[in-house]
């Protein structure tokens, strides 16, 4: 039987998801990605300069992942809570996380 599995890794090249959902690791590159540019804003523009680099990591992993709640939120309207309305990047199959050392 053969197997293809998908490795999402960051900018710095660590390894952050491992997993043989092909539109998962797409979705978490996507979210990998905007997080990098929203952490890149904030610490331009020093946004909360006091936050640990790990922190802000997570932060803005999860604004990203929350994309559609966090619009919502901005364009006035109240974000749609229930589980099925969240539009959450759902964990993927056989998915390893991963995090950098340090």
């Amino acid at each position: 039987m053969i197997e293809i599995e998908y490795v999402v890794k960051d900018h710095k090249g660590v390894e952050r998801l491992r997993t043989t959902d092909k539109k998962a690791a797409d979705a978490y590159d996507k979210a990998l990605e905007t997080a990098e540019r929203l952490a890149d804003l904030l610490r331009h523009d020093k946004v909360l300069p006091g936050l640990a680099e790990h922190d802000l990591e997570e932060l803005t992993i999860y604004l990203a992942r929350n994309a559609r709640q966090i619009e919502r939120i901005l364009k006035g309207k109240e974000p749609e809570l229930d589980a099925e309305a969240q539009d959450v990047v759902p964990p993927p199959v056989k998915v390893t996380p991963l995090r950098a050392a340090g």
